[in-house]
């Protein structure tokens, strides 16, 4: 019935590509999943206007869609399996269409000139350069760049609106008096105010907006740590990926940006046991947790529709995506963890038992993080004040 339905919509006719997207869309494991997909207004229209002609599998072509959430899960199909070529890091594309609109929705006068500037040479070339690095979650990435070019357009608006200045005229206290008030978002002007101050040759026009220190770190007890990692194994009606992806977090503190870019081969079993290779050294998995470990990378998640034969151990509901972090933030609270506490929590027992060298290694954080956990918990060693020295000594570290 599902065939019958896509090819009268899709008419395919000779095109091989549109026989390949029905013959993708019918192999699901779960067709009713595609009939809700299909049910859906802006799903059918983008199907029915492949189907008349009026949209054709070019990148081009679906760039000048409006965007939709639809849209974008579409392309990430065509892409996953083949029917669209890959054009880079997908992250990166996102991005260069938010900022090209954002852009055009700030007023033409110095303001949008100024954010431009920003945004161009401090933020895009930086998002490009770190998409080099397959390590590197470009959701994060983004979402950081979006998060201050839009801070740094309020700010340019707000001196215009209050005191009725543009960029060349931003003193130290219209900083001030900007972050005395307002949103806490404000404190992302940050690195726009630092970047402007090198336009400013003179030690008097320098400008700076203070980096202000939490007053505490979000912290669980040892025994509600313990806690979590019972719920982690023992609550099955709990999807096995979410309780793996929790353990993960609870005995590795392996940040949920870097969890969700895990790719199976990660986890490797052999004649001695399980590893898991979050660092440059893979770690010992404990042997009562490596059958739940193994099932999940046997069948991960979210491939009963359109994601499968894909190489993520935590697969997104897009195809040939990762989970956002987000969601899986937002998930692990069914489980009762907090992932910043969770993290905290485990780092802190971590630095107690473990060398800083082989944290290092095992976890792949840097000297710097370990340092700062190593401060907090009051652990005196030799090798953590060497590498805090290097972390403070080193360029950029400021």
């Amino acid at each position: 019935m599902i065939t019958e339905d896509l090819t009268a919509l899709l008419q395919p006719r000779d095109n091989i590509s549109l026989h390949r997207l029905i013959r993708v869309l019918t192999d699901a494991d779960r067709p009713e999943s595609i009939y809700t997909y299909m049910r859906g207004a802006k799903a059918r229209e983008l199907l029915t206007a492949i189907g008349e002609r009026r949209l054709t599998l070019r990148h081009d072509a679906f760039d000048a869609l409006p965007r939709s959430t639809a849209a974008e899960h579409l392309r990430a199909l065509l892409m996953h399996h083949g029917m669209l070529p890959q054009r880079g890091p997908e992250p990166v594309a996102r991005f260069e269409r938010w900022l090209a609109q954002k852009l055009a929705a700030i007023p033409d006068d110095s303001t949008r000139t100024a954010i431009e500037r920003f945004a161009t040479w401090h933020h895009l070339n930086r998002v490009r350069k770190r998409a080099e690095d397959p390590a590197v979650n470009l959701e994060t990435v983004t979402h950081a760049a979006k998060q201050e070019i839009t801070e740094a357009a309020k700010l340019l608006s707000w001196l215009a609106d209050t005191h009725g200045a543009d960029v060349s005229g931003l003193t130290q206290a219209h900083v001030d008096d900007y972050l005395s008030d307002g949103p806490s978002t404000r404190k992302h002007i940050r690195n726009y105010v630092r970047w402007l101050t090198h336009d400013r040759p003179s030690p008097r026009r320098r400008l700076e907006a203070p980096h202000r220190e939490a007053k505490s770190v979000p912290m669980l007890t040892q025994t509600q740590r313990i806690d979590l990692v019972r719920n982690c194994l023992e609550w099955e009606r709990v999807g096995v990926s979410l309780r793996v992806a929790g353990l993960i977090l609870l005995l590795w503190a392996h940040p949920l940006n870097k969890i969700v870019m895990l790719r199976r081969d990660r986890l490797q079993r052999g004649p001695t046991g399980m590893t898991i290779t979050l660092g440059a050294q893979p770690a010992a998995v404990p042997e009562a947790i490596t059958d739940l470990f193994w099932r999940h990378a046997q069948r991960p998640s979210n491939q009963q529709t359109t994601n499968t034969a894909t190489e993520w151990l935590f697969p997104g509901t897009r195809a040939g995506a990762h989970l956002h972090p987000g969601t899986l933030s937002t998930r692990l609270k069914v489980l009762g963890i907090d992932a910043q506490r969770a993290r905290n929590a485990t780092l802190r027992d971590l630095v107690h038992d473990v060398d800083a060298r082989s944290l290092i290694d095992l976890l792949g954080y840097s000297p710097g993080i370990i340092s700062q956990h190593a401060a907090r918990t009051g652990v005196h060693m030799s090798d953590y004040i060497s590498l805090k020295g290097a972390h403070e000594r080193a360029p950029g570290n400021d």
